[in-house]
C-alpha cells in the first residue's frame, strides 16, 4: 500500500470518526430534548386538569358525560393546544376514558399510584400498533390520572434526522477522501521527486545531482536538504578517493620504476664493482623504506573516515610526547631535541595522536640543521614543536598540510608527503588544531591544540 493511500485512507478515517461521533451526539441529544418537550407537555396537561378538578365551570374532568353513564368527560386544552388521550384507572385496575377512545391498558404500576403507593411515572405503550407516551399520576384518593400523546410525530422527525444524518456522514468521508486524495498528491509530491532523484542518484552512480525543493523549511524540506547535504558529503569523499588514488599512483610510480631498474642492474650484472653493487643495495634499501613509508602514510590517510569513538580515552599527552620524542631521538641522532613537558590530560585515541605528533617530530628533525635544537613543549592541552631549519615560505604555508604537497626546496629530500596531512587529518578526528608560525629568528613552529 503507497503512503498516498494511506494518508487517504487515515483522513477518511479520521473524518469517519468525528462525523460519526458528532452525528451520535446530534441524534441521542436532539431525541432526548423530543422527549423531554413531549414528556412536559404531558406534565402540564395532567396538571391543568388537576387544578381545574370540581371547580365548577373550570372544565376539569367529570365522571360521567354531558348525557351521564361511565365516561369522562375532558374538556380541550385551551387555545387549541394538545390534549392528548386522558383516561383514569382506578385502585381496582378499572380505566375509564372519553366515548369512542380506544382505553390504553392497564400499565403496571398504575393501580400503586391510585392507592398512593408509587410516585408518578413515564412510560411508554403500544395500542393498536401505535406508540405512545403515557404520564401516570394521582387523581384522588382512589384513582390515577393517566395523559398519553402518540409518539407518531417525534418518532418521524427522529426517523427523518436519522437517515439526514447518515447521508451526511457518508458524504462528509467521501468528501474527505477526495480531498484527502487531493491534499496528499499535493503534499507527497515533493517526496515523489525525492523518489525520483534517489533512484537517479542509485542507478547512475551521479553523486553531483541536487534535489530542488520549494516546500521551505518543513519535514519534506529538510529531509531534502539533507539529502543533499549527504550527496556532497559523499561526492567530496568520493573526490578525494580518486584523488588520494591519482597521488598515490604518481608519487608511487618514480620509486617503484627507480627500484625495479636497480634490482635489474644488480640481477644481470654479476661483474659489477663491489663499491657500485654497495650503493646500489644502498638505494634498493632505501627506496624500499620510501615505498614502506608512502604505502604507511595512505593507510593512515585512508582511516581518516573511521570513527574513533571506540578508541576515545584520557591520554596523558606529556607522557605519550615523552615516548615519542625518544623514538625520534633514535630516528635523528644529529637533532637535539629539548623537552619541556607539563603534566597534561586530553580526551582521543592515543595511538592517533602519538602518531600526528612523531609527524611533527620527523618533521622538526628533517629540516632541523646538524646539532640545531628542536624545542618540544607541552601545556595546557597543547603541544608545540619549533625547529631552527629554514623555515617555511609565507605563500607556502596554506598548503603544507595537504596531501602529497612539497615545498619546491623540499623536492629532492625524502619523504611521502603524508605526514603533516595525517597530522591534520588527526586534529580533525579530535576537534583539535594545528597551526604553523614562522617565528621572527627562523625555523617553523607548529601547534596541536586539543580542546
Amino acid at each position: 500500500m503507497s503512503l498516498r493511500t494511506r494518508l487517504v485512507l487515515a483522513a477518511a478515517l479520521a473524518v469517519a470518526v468525528a462525523v460519526t461521533a458528532a452525528a451520535f451526539f446530534v441524534y441521542a441529544r436532539t431525541t432526548k430534548e423530543l422527549h423531554r418537550e413531549v414528556d412536559a407537555t404531558l406534565r402540564d396537561r395532567a396538571a391543568s386538569l388537576i387544578r381545574n378538578r370540581d371547580r365548577p365551570g373550570a372544565g376539569g374532568v367529570r365522571q360521567g358525560g354531558p348525557n351521564g353513564g361511565n365516561d369522562l368527560f375532558v374538556p380541550p386544552p385551551a387555545l387549541g393546544g394538545a390534549g392528548g388521550l386522558v383516561q383514569t384507572v382506578d385502585d381496582q385496575g378499572e380505566v375509564r376514558t372519553g366515548p369512542e377512545i380506544t382505553p390504553i391498558p392497564t400499565i403496571d404500576g398504575a393501580v400503586e399510584v391510585a392507592r398512593g403507593e408509587a410516585a408518578p411515572f413515564f412510560t411508554d405503550v403500544s395500542v393498536n400498533g401505535t406508540k405512545l407516551r403515557v404520564f401516570t399520576t394521582r387523581w384522588d384518593r382512589h384513582q390515577a390520572l393517566q395523559v398519553a400523546r402518540p409518539l407518531t410525530e417525534t418518532d418521524a422527525v427522529v426517523s427523518d434526522m436519522r437517515i439526514a444524518l447518515l447521508v451526511t456522514a457518508l458524504v462528509g468521508i467521501l468528501v474527505a477522501a477526495v480531498l484527502g486524495f487531493v491534499v496528499a498528491r499535493a503534499a507527497l509530491r515533493p517526496v515523489r521527486r525525492l523518489t525520483a532523484a534517489v533512484e537517479d542518484v542509485a542507478q547512475t552512480h551521479d553523486l553531483s545531482r541536487r534535489i530542488e525543493t520549494t516546500t521551505g523549511n518543513d519535514e519534506v524540506g529538510r529531509l531534502a536538504q539533507s539529502f543533499n547535504t549527504m550527496l556532497s558529503e559523499l561526492d567530496e569523499s568520493q573526490r578525494a578517493q580518486r584523488r588520494l588514488a591519482a597521488d598515490a599512483s604518481h608519487e608511487l610510480r618514480t620509486p617503484l620504476t627507480s627500484l625495479r631498474t636497480n634490482i635489474e642492474v644488480l640481477v644481470r650484472n654479476e661483474s659489477l664493482d663491489p663499491v657500485d653493487r654497495e650503493r646500489l643495495v644502498r638505494d634498493v634499501n632505501a627506496q624500499i623504506v620510501e615505498v614502506s613509508a608512502l604505502i604507511g602514510g595512505m593507510m593512515e590517510i585512508a582511516r581518516g573516515d573511521e570513527p574513533i569513538d571506540d578508541e576515545i580515552a584520557d591520554v596523558h599527552l606529556d607522557q605519550l610526547v615523552a615516548g615519542a620524542v625518544e623514538e625520534a631521538s633514535f630516528h635523528w641522532p644529529g637533532v637535539r631535541f629539548v623537552t619541556t613537558l607539563q603534566p597534561s590530560v586530553v580526551r582521543g585515541s592515543a595511538s592517533r595522536i602519538e602518531r600526528a605528533v612523531s609527524n611533527l617530530l620527523d618533521n622538526a628533525g628533517k629540516w632541523s640543521p646538524e646539532g640545531a635544537p628542536v624545542e618540544v613543549v607541552v601545556a595546557e592541552r597543547e603541544v608545540s614543536v619549533r625547529d631552527h631549519g629554514q623555515g617555511i615560505a609565507p605563500e607556502d604555508i596554506p598548503f603544507v598540510f595537504d596531501r602529497f604537497w612539497r615545498a619546491g626546496s623540499a623536492r629532492g629530500t625524502p619523504g611521502s608527503g603524508l605526514g603533516l596531512a595525517i597530522v591534520r587529518q588527526v586534529a580533525d578526528q579530535h576537534g583539535a588544531t594545528v597551526t604553523v608560525e614562522t617565528p621572527a629568528d627562523g625555523g617553523t613552529r607548529m601547534r596541536l591544540r586539543f580542546p
